[in-house]
Parts: structure tokens; C-alpha cells; sequence
């Protein structure tokens, strides 16, 4: 039944990906002259999301910390890597960001060409040149568009936190730009890393944590460090909630 189910869903996925290519196309062909960071294209791909998400009656979301976030002000979200519904899902919250997304991504018909479309960024994370790419983030977010990294740079296995690299720390303190926090917890288990089956009753947790001010640490690492343990504080407080409350 799930492997019959999760074919007839990733169906209907591969439908709206085809339909909100030619959306997306036909945004940024007639938005191109103007529409410099491709707002436009990206604001049509929450549209994607949402059907994503919503095709699946027993999964539900949660979002909580909406208020810690002060739109136009230069940001960089940094969040756990779950699965690949991490996308997706965070698209739910009412605004749109600059993704940094491995480049390999980009070369997957109609959702790789959509990515690329709506001004995401692809990097190569084994090049010593993906930390320099990030500065192609700088115009946007100064702009008032936030960035969007997951710094662990991979997904998880099974919902563990792996260590954080610097870059989208080092882009902080060099700029002045507020971390975000940012805490996913339910995607691993909805879909886990290297699966393309779907569990079809699942809780999703978004929660934004308090902005985190990069001057107020003397090094990078001690900012990395800071902002990882308060995710990973988080994560474990939602888990343990989800214990008692199935106790």
C-alpha cells in the first residue's frame, strides 16, 4: 500500500512540475526586463509548494515563531536538512527566500530548470569556490530578500544534526547580516534521505528561533557554534514533546 500510494503521489508531483514549469517560463520571460532577483518567478513557485504539501490529507504542518522574523531586514535563514521535503515545506511560510541548493540539482528536468528560473543559487559543495559564490547572495539580501542555507550541506540520515560548515556564517559576520534559526523536524521521517517512499501520516514542525546578531561573537566558529546548539536545543525540545504527548 505505501509503495502504491507513493507512486501515485510522486504522479501528481511530476504533473505540477510539468505545469508550473510553463508557469514559471512565462514569469520569467515577461519578468526578465524588470524583475531583477526574480521575485515574480519565485513568489509563483509557492504555488508548487502548497501542492506538494497539501496532496497528502494525513499530513498536517505546524509553524510557530513568525514573529521573530523582520521582513526586509538583511537575513540568512540557516535550518537542518531533513529531507528532500525540506524545500517544500518551508516555502509554506509567508515569504520567499534565495535557496543555496547543490548544483546537481539544477540538471533535474523541470524542477532543476525551475529552480535555476526563480534566481536560486547552485553551488558545488567539494570546490574550495562554493564559500566565494556565496557573495552572489549579497545584492539580494541587501535588497531585503532573505538567504536560505542549510549548513550541515547535506541531508540527514535519520534525523540526526551533523556539524555545520562556516560559509553561511562567514557571509554573516562579513556583511553584518542577521542569522535566522531555523528548526525542521518531521520531513525525515515523511520521506527519509535516499527513499523515495512516503510515510503518509506525519506531523511537520516548522519553528523560527530569535534572530541571532553576528557582531556579537569575536569569531565565525563561535557563531557556528552558538546557532547549531540552539537548533539542536530545539530540535530535542520538540522531540521530547512529541514522547509525552504519544506516551
Amino acid at each position: 500500500m505505501r509503495t502504491f500510494g507513493s507512486v501515485i503521489i510522486w504522479i501528481y508531483w511530476g504533473v505540477c512540475f510539468i505545469l508550473f514549469f510553463i508557469l514559471v517560463t512565462l514569469a520569467f520571460v515577461l519578468s526578465l526586463p524588470f524583475d531583477r532577483f526574480r521575485r515574480i518567478p519565485n513568489r509563483i513557485l509557492k504555488g508548487l509548494a502548497f501542492c506538494m504539501m497539501q496532496v497528502n490529507p494525513g499530513w498536517s504542518v505546524s509553524i510557530e515563531g513568525i514573529d521573530n522574523y523582520t521582513a526586509g531586514r538583511p537575513t540568512i535563514f540557516v535550518a537542518n536538512h531533513q529531507s528532500f521535503l525540506d524545500m517544500p515545506l518551508t516555502y509554506l511560510l509567508p515569504w520567499t527566500m534565495k535557496w543555496v541548493s547543490k548544483k546537481s540539482l539544477f540538471y533535474i528536468p523541470f524542477l532543476g530548470w525551475i529552480t535555476w528560473m526563480t534566481g536560486h543559487l547552485g553551488i558545488d559543495r567539494r570546490s574550495l569556490s562554493s564559500v566565494k559564490r556565496l557573495d552572489k547572495l549579497v545584492e539580494p539580501i541587501q535588497a531585503g530578500i532573505p538567504a536560505m542555507i542549510f549548513p550541515e550541506g547535506t541531508r540527514t540520515s535519520a534525523g540526526e544534526l551533523r556539524r555545520f560548515k562556516n560559509g553561511a556564517f562567514t557571509l554573516a559576520r562579513q556583511y553584518n547580516f542577521r542569522i535566522q534559526p531555523l528548526v525542521l523536524e518531521g520531513g525525515h521521517l515523511a520521506m527519509p534521505a535516499g527513499s523515495w517512499k512516503l510515510h503518509f501520516r506525519q506531523r511537520f514542525y516548522i519553528r523560527i528561533l530569535e534572530p541571532v546578531d553576528p557582531q556579537q561573537f569575536d569569531t565565525v566558529e563561535e557563531l557556528r557554534d552558538y546557532v547549531r546548539k540552539q537548533i539542536a536545543r530545539k530540535l530535542e525540545s520538540l522531540r521530547s514533546d512529541k514522547r509525552h504527548s504519544t506516551a
